[in-house]
């Protein structure tokens, strides 16, 4: 792909069309996440390590240097990462006590520190109401899905993508209306899904393109009608992922 802010972490900015090796990892990478021209593991020691373009501090270590930065370097003071998650310009970590660090761009409130400052280094992520166990990001905003089912999500809410019954921003965590049962969660370019124990799916925010799945291209700001067609006898979904303007279940 391209490589023009060293996003590919192959040593150089020469573009690819073909896969090219990470070099420079300081351990085994158990995940990762990609935003826009950076991308960012999660080792298998709990840390983080990022590389690419670096201008609002999405490689969080401490600096806001893409000369351009074409190796991994360390995210800034952060261990106990179990997941992570990139947005536009910003990422986000999930710690193995359940709270929540991000960092980068935080224009909408996306760091959700209770600030709009950027940050170059890992923040926490203030008020959520309970034990986080995943985590999603879109493009401008964040959602959480927590111990109990439920899910919160912080960031830029223009089309209702935090699910609140607003299209009011938030720069904390706000609780998904009505939202219960959730098993996994999805953020998209300005739109969020929630997988179900049950195997339906709901979503909310933007719905031009259909990505919200119920039928319609009317936008919402709080889950609705469940996705259409993923209801199958003896099926349901298992996993769930969103595009910028899509959103994909798998049912086997």
């Amino acid at each position: 792909g391209a490589n023009s802010n060293g996003e590919l972490g192959n040593g150089n900015t020469t573009n690819s069309s073909t896969p090219v090796g990470v070099s420079g990892l300081s351990g085994p990478a158990t995940a990762l996440a990609a935003g826009r021209s950076f991308t960012c593991a999660l080792l298998s020691n709990g840390t983080v390590e990022c590389w690419g373009f670096n201008a609002e501090g999405q490689l969080g270590n401490n600096s806001t240097t893409s000369s351009p930065v074409v190796s991994p370097v360390a995210v800034y003071n952060l261990s106990g990462a179990t997941a992570i998650a990139a947005g536009e310009v910003h990422t986000c970590a999930l710690l193995s006590n359940g709270t929540v660090e991000c960092w980068g761009y935080n224009y909408s409130g996306q760091l959700g520190n209770d600030s709009n400052n950027n940050s170059d280094v890992p923040v926490a992520v203030s008020t959520l109401s309970g034990g986080a166990t995943a985590i999603a990001a879109g493009g401008y905003h964040n959602c959480a899905l927590l111990a109990g089912g439920t899910a919160e999500c912080w960031g830029d809410n223009v089309q209702g993508q935090l699910g609140n019954s607003s299209n009011t921003s938030s720069d904390v965590p706000v609780a998904v209306s009505s939202l219960s049962g959730a098993a996994a969660i999805a953020a998209g370019g300005f739109h969020s899904c929630a997988l179900l124990a049950n195997g339906t799916v709901q979503c909310w925010g933007l719905n031009e393109f259909g990505q919200l799945g119920n039928g319609g291209n009317t936008n919402t700001d709080a889950p609705g009608t469940p996705v259409s067609g993923n209801t199958l006898p003896g099926a349901g979904a298992k996993q769930i992922s969103s595009g910028e303007y899509t959103t994909r279940s798998e049912e086997h």
